[in-house]
């Protein structure tokens, strides 16, 4: 390690030309005011636009800037993880690149760091997101709090600082499915958010689509929880109930009043159902071991194409 490299600003970027001189000058401007050894860790999520090209240019004129580029895109949360596999400053920063986590706020995160804390997450305060953004993000923490049984600290948003020591135990979590806010809770720490202000996406669109929020969700919820599990034991327990109740109703009408239920509609729209439930179930279960399986092959979390240090 290091030992002069006071603080290291982790960053994952996935096209992000258009906002990475901005956000050059800024968190120089910052860092320069701290007055601290830093290293800025870039790390090119398989950009297909210039970002790759713009993060040599700022190395070539600060040589602090370190750029670690992906050989393909493997995901957010695999970036971080690289960042937090190289990084060796004894303070760490994560932010992301779009400048909505503003640098100007770093010093404000490490004065509440100095208070006895081992991990600070930024609050944000005033979300400038697009309102649909807003309200699957509550939804989104709302159910991981509730779904998650452990008792590990759940928040919605990377920018954070933490010592050296929290990256220490980070890094001996190498799952493939990988929720990273979630592993931060689960290593422990004393830790505590701060609200900080939050901006709008300086330039572009977000890379977060749907799609992607629904896998994170999936990697949040099955990564850290058995309830789905045990609530498909708790359903199959009260339809059986359910089934068994009303074949001994139809029994007794049949015996005592010689009646049985006819048509077919009830019968169909039985079978449609538990089929679905069933459906839900396997699905359930598959999660859980198809994530086993890709554990079980052990392949690297990512694979780099170029580090310029």
């Amino acid at each position: 390690m290091n030992k002069t490299t006071e603080i290291s600003i982790i960053i994952p970027i996935y096209n992000e030309e258009e906002n990475l001189k901005e956000l050059y000058r800024r968190l120089f401007k910052v860092l320069l005011n701290l007055r601290k050894t830093y290293e800025m860790i870039f790390v090119d999520d398989g950009s297909t636009d210039k970002s790759f090209e713009i993060l040599n240019e700022l190395h070539k004129i600060d040589n602090n800037v370190k750029i670690i580029q992906f050989s393909r895109n493997f995901g957010h949360h695999i970036a971080i993880t690289a960042g937090l596999d190289h990084c060796t400053g004894k303070l760490v920063v994560l932010m992301d690149g779009d400048l909505q986590d503003q640098p100007e706020e770093i010093p404000k995160l490490l004065n509440k760091l100095n208070k006895g804390y081992d991990i600070v997450y930024g609050i944000k305060k005033n979300r400038q997101d697009k309102l649909f953004k807003r309200i699957t993000s509550k939804i989104f923490v709302f159910l991981i709090k509730k779904i998650i049984q452990e008792k590990i600290e759940i928040n919605n948003t990377i920018f954070r600082i933490m010592k050296r020591k929290v990256v220490l135990e980070l890094n001996k979590c190498r799952e493939t499915n990988r929720y990273i806010i979630g592993l931060f809770g689960y290593v422990g720490f004393k830790q505590t958010g701060i609200e900080i202000n939050h901006n709008k996406r300086f330039r572009g669109k977000t890379k977060y689509s749907l799609f992607k929020m629904l896998k994170l969700t999936f990697d949040a919820v099955f990564s850290f929880s058995i309830l789905p599990l045990r609530m498909t034991t708790l359903i199959g327990i009260s339809i059986s109930l359910i089934s068994f109740i009303l074949g001994t109703y139809f029994i007794l009408k049949k015996i005592i009043y010689s009646t049985a239920i006819s048509g077919w509609s009830s019968l169909i729209v039985s079978i449609f159902f538990l089929g679905g439930i069933q459906l839900i179930m396997i699905g359930i279960l598959g999660e859980y071991i198809g994530r086993n399986y890709i554990e079980t092959k052990k392949r690297p979390l990512y694979s780099i194409n170029e580090f310029i240090k």
